[in-house]
């Protein structure tokens, strides 16, 4: 933590702990972050190769898409060669289910909202209990049908009345996400799930889009439940590459105090009082940190309004002015240097820890209980 920061208190909702693979889920466990494969299942080696991207970039469980029998065999070889524990996301089927599971799936998704057939769900959940593996219940509001107006309150007794299902035919270990298009709905959704049972969450937004749309829904909709003490495991859901699904996710467990992830960059958005090309020096400071583990808050600020009391409530910081720059640490002023000798006078400041590798366990921080 930084030298300024108070450390955010967070009263994470109680619930019972689960395994997808390695990686805890609920309890006392930390946010998981989670994402999905683009590729076609069936192309065992393009799949693996977005798990591998996605592991380096930070994710910790990956979901794959099993729409047929026949992907089965496909899945089963991703399983075996994934670095991180794989969920399969079924739909339809529990016969694709009922495979997945005996494929070697660490957990399974089902979607009541389209799976209706309860023997075969129960058959699912005595499978799952038999190898030890958690069931998610997905539901999202692409598939819950049948509701007159109240789509959260469809989305929660759809989920729910499934998870009960799952219990009866002996199953504990299950995970719960509601999942709507509209912010306001999926979080009032998830509130009303959390009130009502002490499953773990999976927390999402679906249908967002691309871009800055569906990063600022992702934002709105998972950081507000997560300030609520609701959320166990994340995804955030965009249009295109996955990576960036994670690194979002970890910046948003990262602003919020829940976890870190080695050093934060803070930096101004700049104004015309900007004497340097602050973008430029954000992205050299980026470059030169990438990889290391160290929880560091580093503030690069461009003018001296508010840079230097900014760069004080960093652990380290640059402030420019016109025609010099001042480093800080711990929010004490250290000296006067140039513009153009301001980047490797910060990073002397910072301690240089050995990179981590792409299986190295990452670093973090909690929230207090």
């Amino acid at each position: 933590m930084s030298h300024w920061s108070a450390e955010m208190v967070v009263h994470r909702r109680k619930t019972r702990k689960l395994r997808v693979g390695q990686v805890e889920v609920g309890g006392d466990s930390l946010i998981s972050v989670q994402s999905m494969t683009k590729t076609d299942t069936e192309d065992v080696a393009a799949t693996l190769r977005q798990i591998h991207r996605l592991h380096n970039a930070g994710c910790e469980i990956v979901r794959v898409a099993v729409p047929t029998l026949s992907a089965v065999k496909a899945f089963e070889k991703i399983v075996t060669s994934s670095p991180i524990p794989v969920e399969a996301d079924t739909h339809f089927s529990t016969g694709i289910a009922l495979a997945a599971v005996e494929a070697g799936a660490h957990s399974v998704r089902i979607n009541p909202g389209n799976t209706r057939n309860r023997k075969g769900l129960k058959e699912v959940a005595v499978c799952a209990r038999e190898r030890g593996i958690p069931i998610r219940v997905g539901v999202n509001s692409g598939s819950v049908g049948g509701f007159r107006g109240d789509l959260a309150r469809a989305l929660a007794r759809t989920a729910l009345d499934c998870a009960q299902l799952l219990e009866r035919a002996g199953l504990r270990e299950i995970m719960i996400s509601v999942k709507a298009s509209d912010v306001a709905e999926t979080v009032r959704a998830y509130r009303i799930v959390a009130s009502s049972c002490d499953y773990p969450l999976h927390l999402g937004v679906t249908a967002t889009g691309a871009g800055t749309t569906g990063l600022v829904k992702s934002a709105i909709g998972i950081g507000s439940l997560l300030l609520d003490g609701i959320g166990d495991t994340i995804r955030v859901s965009l249009t295109g590459d996955p990576v960036r699904e994670v690194e979002a996710g970890r910046e948003i467990l990262r602003s919020l105090n829940l976890r870190s992830f080695g050093p934060e960059i803070i930096s101004c958005p700049t104004c015309g009082r900007c004497e340097v090309d602050l973008l430029k020096v954000v992205t050299r400071v980026q470059k030169e940190l990438r990889g290391f583990t160290h929880n560091v808050k580093v503030a690069v600020m461009g003018c001296i309004v508010n840079g230097p009391g900014e760069a004080k409530e960093a652990d380290i910081g640059v402030a420019f002015g016109r025609g010099v720059a001042y480093i800080f640490r711990g929010g004490r002023k250290l000296r006067k240097v140039s513009p153009d000798s301001a980047v490797s006078e910060l990073l002397k400041e910072i301690p240089k820890p050995r990179r981590s590798s792409p299986r190295e366990p990452l670093s973090f921080i909690r929230g207090k209980e």
